[in-house]
């Protein structure tokens, strides 16, 4: 008896299992066709990739005290680095900045893909706005965030020997960042800003991240390429009042527009765990509205005024201010997208072939807009 409900259980668990397999492929995103540039572009490159962690420690800026935190003499950067495999190269370097209450791995996805086409990419779990900082995440230690992305690049570039875990060397001419979020204004702070810019950035990709404050003055301190890639129906930072003002605010700056993308949606956790979910960014607001004890503005006002290009719009959408009520986009198809508009825009600036980069940037603003309805392409 007991050896026919053992057997009984078996069967029902391993029809459970199936079901569940044959719902996640049903229920995928809609892959472009196997022929389509787009579709090439999403594959892995050429490289085998691995990842390893590492602490790096600024020992010459402290960590501010954080609530019930007494602070530390210095700032301790827990990082992972995704890198190729078997590449005597030189390779390019990004630098990615995760968002507020979230951490390093938030946009892995994406890091694998950088490094399967011969990329470094460093992301740390900076010190205060990480998801287990202590004292409870704190978004206005922001303004300390891009002096950390300054110690990343000189951290990883010094990598050698038994520490340094991939082959080849680091250009110092490829330098890009990206960042996702509070992670994205920390990639603007470290591009633009006149006195956090780092001058060795070639070029910058924010995801999600927000930019209402910022005149035109403030995006004129550099030149570079700088890519803003952004959800239209984002709860915490409202596509109109940030991303969408792009194009008109910086000169060699570019947008692409997720049509139903969601703030959470670019998360790695996205797809499947928010797949039926008709909009996850209801979560992403009780997680950030939680560890917000102050204005959003406060860090804004930390970094300067209109000499800086930096005026505070009292009348811009507040973080979860405005809830779209459209269906979000599969979170699968905005990966999807993601991917490609990132490893296309660091193409078009960082691969050694001219041809290349004109493929690259044609496959950024061309064919991308062509192949999936739900990105569109402004500079």
């Amino acid at each position: 008896m007991l050896r026919k409900i053992a057997l009984g259980l078996s069967v029902l668990v391993l029809a459970l299992f199936i079901a569940g397999i044959a719902g996640y492929v049903i229920t995928g995103p809609q892959a472009p066709a196997a022929d389509s540039v787009s579709a090439q572009w999403l594959k892995p490159g050429p490289y085998m990739t691995a990842s390893s962690d590492k602490v790096f420690v600024d020992s010459s800026r402290g960590t501010a005290a954080n609530r019930d935190y007494s602070g530390a003499a210095d700032r301790t950067l827990a990082t992972t680095l995704w890198y190729p495999l078997d590449s005597e190269e030189s390779h390019p370097l990004v630098i990615h900045s995760h968002g507020f209450t979230s951490a390093r791995n938030d946009l892995s996805y994406v890091a694998e893909l950088l490094a399967s086409h011969g990329y470094v990419v460093a992301a740390a779990d900076y010190p205060l706005t990480h998801g287990g900082a202590p004292g409870k995440p704190n978004a206005v230690d922001v303004v300390n965030q891009p002096a950390d992305v300054s110690f990343l690049i000189d951290s990883v570039s010094a990598l050698s020997g038994p520490e340094k875990p991939f082959s080849g060397s680091i250009d110092a001419s490829r330098i890009g960042l990206m960042g996702y979020s509070l992670g994205g204004l920390t990639t603007e702070l470290a591009t633009y800003h006149p006195t956090l810019r780092d001058p060795r950035v070639a070029a910058a990709a924010s995801i999600a991240g927000p930019t209402t404050g910022f005149t035109a003055d403030f995006f004129k301190t550099s030149d570079i390429p700088f890519l803003m890639i952004a959800g239209s129906l984002d709860y915490l930072i409202n596509f109109e009042a940030n991303a969408a003002t792009i194009p008109n605010l910086v000169e060699n700056g570019a947008l692409v527009t997720i049509t139903g993308g969601t703030h959470l949606g670019f998360a790695s956790v996205a797809d499947p765990m928010f797949r039926f979910m008709r909009h996850p960014d209801s979560l992403g607001c009780a997680a950030v509205l939680a560890n917000l004890d102050s204005d959003p503005n406060d860090s804004l006002n930390q970094l300067g005024g209109a000499a800086e290009g930096i005026v505070v719009d009292p009348t811009a959408p507040q973080v979860c201010e405005i809830t779209p009520d459209e269906k979000a986009l599969h979170p699968g198809e905005q990966h999807m997208v993601t991917s490609i508009a990132v490893l296309a825009f660091f193409e078009s600036q960082f691969s050694p072939s001219a041809a290349a980069r004109e493929q690259a940037a044609s496959a950024l603003a061309v064919s991308l807009p062509t192949e999936f309805a739900a990105a569109n392409y402004s500079d």
